[in-house]
Formats: C-alpha cells, sequence, structure tokens
C-alpha cells in the first residue's frame, strides 16, 4: 500500500505537465488544475499609460489618462509594417508547424534555432545546431534592405507561439546582453497585438506637449518640459500590427523592459526572433574565433528546431 501511495504521488506532478510553466509562471490550463488565485489576478502597480507613435518616435499619453496630451521621446524602437506579404506569412507559419512545439512557460510554445547556452555561467555549445531554418534566408536578406538594419547577421532565431486558449503571455524581461548584441528584431505574424515596455529606474520622466510633426521636423521646436511622471509608473505600450517587423536597439533593447500580457493576446500569434551576436563575439572581440563559427553554421540555413 505504501508503495502504490508513493507512485501515485510521484505522478502528480506530471499531470501539470501539459503546460510548461515553472515557478511563478502560469497559464490558463496550470491554473485550472491548482485553483486558487494565480499570480496574474493580483492587484498590478500603479501605472500611468502611454501610447508609443511610430509617426514621432515620441511615447504619448493615452487618452482619458491623467497625462493625455503629455508626451516624452522613446528612442530605440523601429517598425516596419507590412514587412512580409499575406502570402508569405501563410507559408511561414505552414512551415513552422511541419516541425513540433515544445511547450514553454507561461501558455506559449516554442521552436530554437540556436546555440545551446547558459547564460548564468556564460557558456555555450555548438553541438545539435545547424543553423537558421531554410525559410528564414529571404527574410533575412530583406531586413538588411532597411536603413538600421544593415549587417544585421542573425546567430539564433527563436519561434513563439502564443494562444488565448492557454492564456499565453510573457513577464517584463530584459534580453541578455553578453551573448546577444545591439539588435532585436521581431516578426510578428496571424495577428496584431502590443508590445508592453517598462523600466525599473529610479526617478522621473520629463514630459512635453505631445509633438504632431515628424521627429525631423521637431528639432528645437520642442516646448520645454513643464510636467513629470515616475519612471516606474510608466508603462509604454508599442502597437505591433500583423506582419510587422519590430527592432529594439539602444535605451528601448537595455534600459527598458518588455512584455506581452495575457489580454493583448486575443488570436493564434507567432513571433519570430532574431538575434545578433554582441561585440565579445564580433570581429576583434575575446570570442571573435567562436562567433565565426557560430555565423558560419546560422546563416548555412540548414537548421532544425533544437
Amino acid at each position: 500500500m505504501a508503495a502504490a501511495a508513493a507512485a501515485a504521488a510521484s505522478e502528480v506532478p506530471e499531470v501539470l505537465r501539459e503546460c510548461g510553466c515553472k515557478g511563478i509562471r502560469t497559464c490558463l490550463i496550470c491554473e485550472r488544475q491548482r485553483g486558487g488565485d494565480p499570480p496574474w489576478k493580483l492587484p498590478p502597480a500603479k501605472t500611468h499609460r502611454f501610447i508609443y507613435s511610430s509617426d514621432t518616435g515620441w511615447a504619448v499619453g493615452s487618452e482619458e489618462s491623467d497625462f493625455e496630451g503629455w508626451a516624452f521621446p522613446f528612442p530605440g524602437v523601429m517598425l516596419i509594417e507590412d514587412f512580409v506579404t499575406r502570402e508569405e506569412e501563410a507559408e511561414l507559419v505552414r512551415l513552422m508547424d511541419c516541425d513540433p512545439w515544445k511547450l514553454s512557460q507561461s501558455g506559449r510554445r516554442k521552436q530554437d534555432y540556436g546555440p545551446k547556452v547558459n547564460f548564468r555561467k556564460q557558456k555555450l555549445k555548438t553541438e545539435g545546431f545547424c543553423g537558421l531554418p531554410s525559410f528564414s534566408r529571404e527574410v533575412v536578406r530583406r531586413m538588411g534592405l532597411y536603413p538600421g538594419l544593415e549587417g544585421f547577421r542573425p546567430v539564433e532565431q527563436c519561434n513563439l507561439d502564443y494562444c488565448p486558449e492557454r492564456g499565453s503571455s510573457i513577464d517584463p524581461h530584459l534580453d541578455d546582453a553578453w551573448l546577444w548584441g545591439e539588435r532585436l528584431v521581431s516578426l510578428n505574424l496571424l495577428s496584431p497585438t502590443v508590445l508592453s515596455m517598462c523600466r525599473e529606474a529610479p526617478g522621473s520622466l520629463l514630459l512635453c506637449s505631445a509633438p504632431s510633426a515628424a521627429p525631423e521636423a521637431l528639432v528645437d521646436s520642442v516646448i520645454a518640459p513643464s510636467r513629470s511622471v515616475l519612471c516606474q509608473e510608466v508603462e509604454v505600450a508599442v502597437p505591433l500590427p500583423r506582419r510587422s517587423l519590430l527592432v529594439l536597439r539602444g535605451a528601448a533593447r537595455h534600459q527598458w523592459k518588455h512584455a506581452i500580457h495575457r489580454g493583448h493576446v486575443e488570436a493564434r500569434r507567432v513571433c519570430v526572433t532574431f538575434r545578433e551576436l554582441s561585440a565579445e563575439f564580433g570581429p576583434g572581440g575575446r570570442q571573435q574565433e567562436l562567433g565565426q563559427e557560430l555565423l558560419r553554421i546560422a546563416l548555412s540555413f540548414q537548421g532544425r528546431p533544437v
């Protein structure tokens, strides 16, 4: 009897493996199984919502908020709409679905094309890595045609599958900067969503009247700041249209955490993120030779998910 009870107890965790959540991460599947109030139901910290405008490059206070009509510069974001056609989008997702998706945290599924990395120990292995998938060759070539993406050579691709039925989301985070370089590039497929950005730094953001002109037309005409808001209370929403390409660099890459909230996933969404190497693995860097080997493998475009 004792042996049978122990065996039954050992099987309980397996019931929860219908999802890939660990620790405090949850999705709709494990929340239903575990019962109780999941972490996402806790009252959120007070935030003031600003909306990123790709026309001006500023974050503008949302309508009916305390800061409606006020704004601050939000550099480091580039958005390219209609980067792929509807036909290309359908074919890309069809080819992804030919390979298995692995369960991931917070209701997501994933496919990884890249080296195996231990970020805590700053070590990586190339075994099993045979490159980015063949269907990404044209996507990567097309990226290099846009200003700001010259010389972009990704060494890793991560496909993430979001679904409202699983309560998919991703918590605020900064991508690693030891291995991954200055530009993070993501292709948003199947449905629009919102990238939510926040910053934990102390201090305040200085606000001006929201500009209506393009950045190059502002120059010295910007009104002097006359309001401020605590940085830790601000969330910047970056609307991501379907089939758009997003590039994060500079402050948006290194200082502002990015997330996808559950409520902003209204239909199946596939995000394809490409990452380049950091300077340590580039020409003249401490691990230049390893970087060259990683690029050689990645850009052979012979990969399968690892």
